[in-house]
């Protein structure tokens, strides 16, 4: 059996009851080369992470993706996301940790942080060249504690993150949104083959080959809804169909659909509906005969 990565506040050091910080600001060959510049798979509950890599090269493991670290880049971390990392020992750059309670952004800037991410620092770009600079800021502020630095570094992490935000936006390919748009379609597939076994997320995870929490992530951006909600929704899209088509009683519905107790089958369907599976088929037969009349 696979073991849980283990959760920390700053890597390494024991998660406490309450953190002692908002925000923690440190070298990355500080730690790093403690650990023989490898941090093992590990998360953090309650806090995001920006590592800025100035100089170097690495890797970024998010769950079960890898991905490429060349500078000047950043890689957003959010909390309890497994990750770990490989750096080359003449890497360079800080790690940023900091209470995710302590960051309010909404629109784009707010789906950029819900998401583990790299992305590439263009010096030669205006808005690349503020983020280093805002980054090189923020690190200064924290150090010297001058007065007013609470302020200045919530308002540098809301302006950096902004902005990395559209330079991911800016820098996402076809190729991303073309691989997510094959697993949906795969996983499509994969529902309506075993929707009435009724398994798990995790097994359509583990038919696609990817995390459960990968599946998640990409089943939440296509659809609005996680990946237990839009597996469920084919059971009840199912139980639908055949409660209007079919003179099958419900409890006949509830077994051919894998539920061993029709009561809880009843249950389920008022959760998800509003109405008993009886009061559905009445109204919408009712719907249906309306329409046709007219």
């Amino acid at each position: 059996m696979k073991r849980p990565a283990p959760t920390y506040d700053l890597y390494g050091e024991k998660a406490g009851n309450g953190p002692d910080f908002w925000l923690h600001c440190e070298t990355i060959p500080s730690r790093s080369s403690l650990h023989r510049y490898e941090i093992g798979l590990h998360r953090h509950e309650s806090f995001f992470q920006i590592l800025y890599i100035s100089a170097g090269s690495g890797d970024a493991l998010f769950e079960d993706r890898r991905l490429t670290l060349a500078p000047p880049a950043i890689a957003t971390v959010p909390p309890g996301l497994d990750h770990g990392f490989r750096f080359s020992r003449d890497v360079d750059g800080y790690v940023f940790t900091l209470l995710a309670s302590h960051l309010r952004l909404a629109g784009e800037a707010g789906r950029f942080v819900s998401e583990p991410r790299v992305t590439a620092l263009d010096p030669g770009d205006a808005d690349g060249a503020f983020v280093l600079s805002t980054l090189g800021r923020l690190a200064v502020e924290w150090t010297t504690r001058r007065s007013g630095r609470t302020d200045l570094m919530q308002a540098y992490l809301v302006s950096l993150l902004t902005l990395a935000a559209r330079l991911w936006s800016r820098g996402e390919t076809a190729d991303d949104a073309g691989e997510a748009a094959r697993r949906m379609e795969h996983l499509n597939g994969l529902i309506q083959q075993h929707f009435r076994g009724q398994k798990p997320a995790s097994f359509y995870a583990g038919e696609l080959g990817i995390s459960p929490t990968h599946l998640n992530r990409i089943v939440k951006a296509a659809t609005g809804l996680t990946a237990h909600a839009y597996i469920g929704r084919k059971l009840i899209d199912e139980a639908k169909r055949e409660l209007v088509f079919t003179e099958a009683p419900a409890q006949e519905i509830a077994l051919g659909l894998g539920f061993a107790d029709p009561a809880y089958f009843s249950r389920y369907f008022l959760r998800e509906t509003g109405e008993t599976p009886r009061a559905w088929r009445l109204r919408e037969r009712a719907r249906l005969s309306a329409q046709a009349s007219e």
